[in-house]
């Protein structure tokens, strides 16, 4: 199994700032500029792994297009056998993305690390917001079940999503240190940025004081027992960060990230 890095320079469904798009571009920059290197905690020095490579962007269309075109690449790269570790973007590229997935993996969960549930039936008359791409998911049935870490933003109309779809929720202020989420099947793990304190990540379009630390995440992450089948990084807005501080934040969850879906063997997905 190998595991591919492809980024996704789509905003057209953010509801407040652009810049997202420029993520990826950023993320690689800052991940090839010398200031730190590509092994995990582990000891997994990425760099050399034959088995993880990262690739540049995937020009896309405007509209639904860009949707189709997303879906049609994941579903291109999994049918080789391919893992991807994506790029945003906003989280509206996850919607696409889990299409493709949840097609590949009838047993699959979702580990979702965000400050906002984004399940919105639609938000702003769009319901392919990037508000809304867990309600588009659920309401597919894409995935057997929905874990939501680092949540401080729920409403009632979010609540009441979360109870239509059993989406199990672990408010920011709830997440502890050394935190363990055990899943029985394949899991995909989709991270928002902004799901991390701004203190720590100030480079996001919108900003939610009481987030978890980045610590917090990793922790969470490395716990991970089951296959990790793929992964999302999403939400960077380079317009926002000063010194490329979130940039820094998201190479480092690409490294951990990237080393953990190296660490599930083929026989096991």
């Amino acid at each position: 199994m190998s595991v591919k890095v492809l980024g996704f320079p789509w905003d057209e469904m953010s509801s407040y700032l652009r810049g997202p798009a420029e993520a990826p571009a950023r993320i690689r920059a800052v991940m090839d500029s010398g200031s730190s290197n590509l092994c995990s905690e582990d000891g997994l020095d990425l760099s050399a792994s034959q088995d993880f490579e990262v690739l540049g962007d995937m020009p896309l269309e405007a509209g639904e297009q860009a949707v189709a075109q997303i879906e049609a690449t994941i579903r291109e790269f999994l049918g080789r056998g391919h893992r991807l570790l994506s790029l945003g973007g906003d989280h509206a590229v996850t919607y696409p993305i889990l299409r493709a997935y949840g097609r590949k993996f009838p047993q699959l969960s979702i580990l979702h690390f965000d400050a906002h549930p984004d399940l919105y039936e639609e938000f702003e008359g769009n319901r392919l917001s990037h508000a809304c791409p867990f309600a588009r998911i659920m309401e597919e049935g894409l995935v057997q079940r929905l874990v939501q870490v680092g949540i401080r933003t729920i409403n009632a109309q979010q609540q009441a999503q979360i109870e239509r779809y059993g989406v199990e929720v672990f408010e920011a202020r709830h997440v502890e240190r050394n935190m363990r989420i055990d899943f029985a099947g394949p899991v995909y793990l989709s991270f928002d940025l902004d799901g991390i304190d701004p203190a720590e990540a100030p480079g996001v379009s919108h900003h939610e004081p009481g987030g978890i630390s980045l610590r917090q995440a990793l922790d969470i992450i490395q716990k991970i027992e089951a296959p990790l089948v793929g992964a999302d990084i999403v939400e960077l807005n380079p317009r926002r960060d000063d010194h490329e501080r979130t940039a820094a934040v998201a190479v480092k969850l690409l490294k951990e990230i990237g080393a953990r879906m190296l660490a599930t063997p083929q026989s096991k997905v």
